[in-house]
């Protein structure tokens, strides 16, 4: 039995993108009103809690996390009444808050780094990361930016340069001044005192660097091509990936221990090692509750991948705890990643079946549960940075941010009435939400009816997950705790397959979770992408 101070095990936590969610006065940006508005919609859905990316006063270089405000709301998506009011409704609903917090770096208009870049001898003089230039006048070290080019930008007034990890408008907070760990702390305390229910803490593995700065090393690509994506070609040793950063996750862990029923979710890099890093943060209870990683999703969707990656997360300490997260505001929509066609209602069923079985906190972003493909958006209309910086070769992430389709006859699809900062993705307008509501056999119908028989399956919330042998295409796992085991077979093919009598021998067929199957020869057919789920 979970207790209530552990209510984010196994709960299933549901991700808004603010800008793209609803307009409430139709400006064609999304705001908090908005969400407020579509609240019952999400607690119909049957999820535990929402997750709202950065809505901060921001200059908007790297939409929201670039923050010149940690304790204000940026104008465009309301007043911090109106997170109030957001708060208290959720709540009403039974449905838990977390936010976003930017904590490795500022927008270069926060008010720390204008007093930081002044002067060399100013009180917040060494709250970023300040280095000399080489004699020659080139940057301090090797390292390099996500975004592309150095990871240094030169600044006159104090005739250094300061780290950025991100666009050059983000400079690094230097996490090892005590001062700073302290104010961030006091940023937390402030939304804490509001009653939030916990924080996604974003990049963790970039919060501390190495004080000597030393060049990485270089990380030649295996197949001699050089990447689009020059970040790749170093092993990240020293501008992240520190040893001493559980220090840092301490110090929050203390915060949040003040707080009881609070969590904390973390983003961890793609950076090998993603899931060992996940098992040490979130190890005890003096650090972070859960993590997720971007890892599995940067690969392919198929039967060994699957295999390998239940093994690495069936290996991980009972102790630790991992968030599962398909799709998000930072990558390619998993339908689309992952997936045979743009669209495929029985493909999305599998994904959904599949995060919500895994052991650990599953993250649904929004329009997961529509079954969304990701949108092309075309280069005029290209906002996020990334995406401009490497376009063709990468149209970055806009493709996941574009407006939610609420009314497949209203104007944007139901979202504002004005033009959207985004435009609305056309194959998305026939899987609106009026639209699936209205289909039975509909990819949000599927979602609502899993969410709530999962709630009657507590092996799939906080049982533990043992790898099961079985013959290609399908895969196997066990989830199992104190009041029940389930056997889960997925069949990862796109056409029909058999499941052997022998694998489900000792199960009893469970129904009400929407995935059909036949028997055969005393064994079972599943369809495409079918799954079965048994109790032992």
């Amino acid at each position: 039995m979970i207790s209530q101070a552990e209510w984010w095990r196994g709960a299933v936590i549901y991700q808004i993108y603010p800008r793209s969610f609803f307009d409430s006065n139709d400006d064609g940006v999304g705001d908090l009103n908005g969400i407020a508005r579509q609240l019952d919609y999400i607690a119909e859905l049957g999820v535990d809690a929402i997750w709202i990316a950065p809505f901060f006063v921001s200059p908007m270089q790297d939409f929201g996390y670039d923050v010149s405000d940690y304790c204000a709301v940026d104008p465009v998506f309301g007043t911090l009444g109106d997170f109030d009011r957001l708060l208290a409704r959720a709540h009403a609903l039974g449905l838990k808050v977390l936010i976003d917090q930017v904590w490795s770096h500022t927008s270069d208009r926060h008010p720390w780094f204008v007093e930081s870049r002044a002067s060399r001898d100013c009180p917040r003089a060494d709250w970023y990361v300040w280095a000399d230039p080489r004699p020659d006048g080139t940057p301090p070290n090797n390292w390099l930016s996500v975004f592309g080019g150095p990871a240094w930008r030169w600044e006159p007034r104090r005739r250094q340069f300061h780290l950025h990890h991100f666009v050059p408008q983000q400079p690094q907070l230097n996490l090892r001044n005590d001062a700073v760990v302290e104010a961030l702390l006091a940023v937390g305390r402030f939304w804490l005192d509001r009653g939030v229910d916990g924080f996604r803490l974003d990049a963790v593995d970039f919060l501390l660097h190495d004080p000597q700065l030393r060049d990485n090393p270089p990380r030649p690509p295996e197949d001699g091509v050089i990447p689009a994506k020059l970040f790749g070609l170093q092993h990240h040793q020293h501008d992240m990936l520190q040893p001493d950063i559980r220090a840092v996750l301490r110090r929050i862990g203390r915060l949040m221990a003040h707080y009881p029923g609070t969590t904390t979710l973390a983003e961890v890099s793609s950076q090998d090692g993603a899931f060992e890093r996940i098992e040490r943060y979130t190890s005890g209870t003096d650090q972070l509750q859960m993590a997720y990683t971007l890892q599995p999703l940067r690969g392919a969707f198929d039967r060994p991948t699957l295999l390998r990656l239940i093994g690495e997360t069936a290996s991980g300490a009972p102790q630790g705890w991992i968030a599962w997260s398909f799709s998000n505001h930072d990558v390619e929509r998993a339908v689309s990643r992952w997936g045979p066609t743009a669209r495929d209602a029985d493909f999305a069923r599998l994904l959904m079946g599949l995060l919500l079985s895994l052991r650990g906190s599953p993250c649904v972003y929004q329009g997961e549960e529509l079954g969304l493909p990701d949108s092309v958006v075309a280069f005029e209309d290209i906002r996020d940075p990334f995406g401009l910086a490497y376009y063709p070769e990468y149209r970055g992430r806009d493709g996941s941010r574009t407006p939610f389709p609420w009314r497949a006859a209203a104007p944007h699809a139901g979202f504002s009435a004005a033009k959207p900062w985004l435009p609305v993705e056309p194959l998305h307008i026939p899987l609106s939400v009026d639209r699936q509501e209205a289909d039975p056999h509909s990819v949000l119908r599927a979602w609502r009816r899993f969410l709530t028989w999962r709630k009657t399956h507590p092996a799939l919330v906080d049982g533990a997950l043992e790898p099961v042998t079985a013959p290609p295409p399908l895969v196997a796992f066990r989830r199992r705790n104190a009041a029940e085991s389930l056997l889960i077979v997925l069949n990862t093919a796109a056409e029909p397959a058999g499941v052997p009598a022998e694998l489900i021998a000792a199960t009893r067929p469970l129904d009400g979770h929407g995935f059909p199957s036949s028997r055969a020869d005393g064994g079972l057919v599943l369809p495409r992408y079918g799954m079965f789920f048994g109790t032992e």
